[in-house]
């Protein structure tokens, strides 16, 4: 079976599981224009886990092919999510020829559910490649592009105790002025999440940028502090 035969087998088994109702809702809630299907984001993860069980990538190269030909030629959004699903497997979790295709994903899916799904994906290059991806994910955090922007604010959400935190503020400081409701989410998010492992560090950061620091980014970075922290 070619990657061509798998992406088929995908698809067909996403739309055996479609639910019209559901994907009327799902679509509104989204504000998208790509139709879809209704099926649950856990249900796409079964099916493409199945999937690829059934019929392994023989190389890294076809699973990149596979992956962009779904992400664009996809009808539903469910299609998409599958893509990004398939970018889950060993076989390129640290493959830094993994980088552009994270790209064109971010800039030409452009919304957060298709942006957000590849943010541990950079994660995890990052951890392994720090001395290219630092350098990329600081000239990202100037991009034009929004979406390029919240993604280097995010791609160290689950690092823990292995974030760098000069990277960090450094992605963080270049949006502070940014008015864009993505990307003060995102430094909050970031902030919050770090805070469970710093959370002097995301004090002292906070109290640093005083009213540079948009009140939703403030208030999400401390949503889980306590006032005496």
């Amino acid at each position: 079976m070619g990657h061509r035969d798998l992406l088929a087998a995908i698809r067909a088994r996403l739309a055996d599981s479609a639910d019209p109702a559901r994907a009327a809702g799902a679509q509104a809630y989204l504000k998208s224009a790509m139709p879809q299907l209704g099926v649950r984001v856990p249900e796409v993860r079964r099916i493409v886990k199945a999937e690829a069980a059934a019929a392994p990538f023989t190389s890294a190269d076809e699973l990149r092919c596979a992956v962009l030909e779904l992400f664009r030629t996809a009808t539903y959004r469910e299609e998409r999510y599958a893509a990004i699903d398939l970018t889950a497997s060993r076989l390129v979790r640290t493959d830094l020829a993994m980088l552009p295709v994270y790209e064109e994903i971010i800039r030409t899916g452009a919304w957060w559910d298709l942006v957000d799904g590849v943010e541990d994906r950079l994660g995890r290059l990052l951890q392994a490649h720090r001395s290219v991806l630092t350098p990329v994910l600081l000239q990202w955090s100037k991009d034009p592009d929004f979406w390029i922007r919240r993604s280097s604010i995010t791609a160290q959400l689950g690092a823990k105790a292995n974030t760098d935190t000069g990277l960090l503020a450094a992605v963080i400081e270049a949006n502070l002025a940014d008015r864009e409701f993505f990307i003060r989410k995102a430094i909050g998010w970031a902030l919050r999440e770090y805070a469970k492992t710093d959370p002097a560090w995301v004090r002292q950061f906070t109290a640093a940028h005083g009213d540079a620091l948009s009140p939703l980014s403030r208030r999400e970075a401390l949503r889980n502090l306590p006032a005496g922290d």
